[in-house]
């Protein structure tokens, strides 16, 4: 998503050293060791009268099934296509850029309770649209669920789980040593679901409400978004008289080191805006902000 750049020493195959953050943020990754102390929640909802109109539209034209998933996605993606340090990540304690926005999404098989798990990862452009965006999802679900064959994280999982218990917890502790050198094989990375931009979740495709999921310590995916069901409130207007609103609640966990408190904000904040006019993602961004060096 960046410039092409030649790749520099201390820089990562996944992402790019930024040095020249300033010297106190380069030094939270010392401070805070893990995302898990260093976590940030952010609970917000969103009036979805308009989103829902323009899914509608989409559906009719041409995009069967294009839901409030599709949309939470490519909103975020144009989030990053302005904001780009949300899109930045922590390894061996130092902040990169990514090459990437890469999506991870945790998805069943078959829609039955016994089915097992798998995870993909679809790689997105700063300049895709919401089309672009249905696309390419879209594609990778059908990939797995069509061929109902292992993918690479089911190959690799099954292949450390023949180990015994001991040998496994040192084989994670010497990926975990490479991940911090920036060592860590190129086809772990890629089938890792522990390695990537963002997971968004979709919770109230299956009746639930939004949840502050973690993010994990291992890898280096520095945001979690969990969307809730659709609920209905009553809102009394000026005039005296009441109007029947419907919101989806969403949910956060960010990991802090990557960016201040206040750019994070205003990356939510047009996080939310495109949510409520979802037409801005009909078409590519004007301009795509480049990261520091």
């Amino acid at each position: 998503m960046a410039k092409d750049r030649n790749r520099r020493f201390g820089d990562r195959r996944d992402g790019r050293w930024l040095r020249t953050l300033p010297s106190y943020n380069a030094m939270m990754p010392f401070v805070m060791k893990k995302k898990s102390e260093s976590s940030n929640y952010l609970s917000d909802s969103v009036e979805i009268t308009e989103a829902e109109r323009f899914l509608r539209i989409k559906r009719l034209h041409g995009y069967p099934g294009m839901g409030i998933l599709h949309l939470f996605i490519a909103a975020y993606v144009r989030v990053i296509s302005q904001y780009p340090a949300v899109n930045r990540f922590v390894a061996g304690q130092r902040v990169y850029a990514r090459n990437e926005i890469v999506y991870v999404m945790t998805i069943k098989k078959e829609m039955k309770t016994e089915a097992d798990e798998t995870s993909i990862k679809v790689i997105f452009d700063p300049r895709d649209t919401i089309n672009d965006v249905y696309r390419k999802l879209n594609a990778e679900i059908a990939k797995v669920k069509g061929e109902m064959e292992d993918t690479d994280t089911d190959d690799i999982a099954k292949t450390l789980m023949k180990l015994p218990r001991l040998l496994l917890k040192f084989c994670v502790f010497i990926l975990e040593a490479l991940d911090y050198f920036g060592r860590i094989p190129g086809a772990v990375v890629k089938a890792s679901p522990f390695h990537g931009s963002v997971i968004i979740t979709d919770l109230g495709s299956i009746g639930l409400p939004a949840i502050y999921h973690h993010i994990y310590n291992f890898g280096n995916m520095p945001v979690f978004v969990a969307i809730g069901a659709k609920r209905k409130a009553l809102e009394l207007r000026t005039d005296g008289s009441v109007a029947a609103r419907k919101y989806i609640d969403y949910k956060c966990v960010m990991d802090e080191r990557i960016c201040d408190g206040f750019y994070f904000s205003q990356a939510f904040r047009l996080f939310k805006s495109v949510l409520r006019k979802p037409q801005v993602l009909d078409m590519p961004p004007n301009t795509v902000a480049e990261d520091i060096d």
